[in-house]
């Protein structure tokens, strides 16, 4: 037996993330979520290169040897780094929009869009810088 009226027929019927159309504010949320979980599973790694460089000479210059022949070691340092600079553009990006500014649907997209064209191009020059 059905109910009338208590059902909400317009429920969606397809929920399938794949094909839903996401606003570039929601890309740029989910970035930044995604830069953090990055950015929490690789500071071990990065905690563990830092202490070597800082041991003695010895391992300073065993983690440059590391740096120079192992493209492993430079990825995850791209990849840290990319995690940082998008993590950082879009946290600003938030900590603007809570003060006040840029919370109209407009401003929200094109800031959205200008912190994803700068991690972009930002992350590049940290490749380039690496390799």
């Amino acid at each position: 037996m059905r109910m009338i009226g208590i059902v909400n027929d317009k429920r969606p019927v397809n929920l399938d993330l794949a094909t839903i159309k996401f606003p570039v504010m929601a890309i740029s949320s989910i970035l930044h979520r995604i830069a953090g979980v990055v950015l929490f599973l690789l500071f071990p790694v990065i905690t563990y290169f830092f202490e070597l460089s800082l041991k003695n000479a010895g391992t300073f210059t065993q983690l440059q040897w590391w740096f120079s022949g192992s493209l492993c070691c430079k990825f995850v340092l791209w990849v840290f780094g990319a995690a940082i600079i998008y993590h950082l553009l879009a946290g600003i990006r938030h900590m603007v929009m809570d003060v006040g500014f840029g919370e109209s649907l407009s401003a929200g997209r094109r800031s959205a869009v200008g912190v994803i064209a700068a991690a972009i191009f930002l992350t590049l020059l940290l490749g380039i810088w690496l390799w």
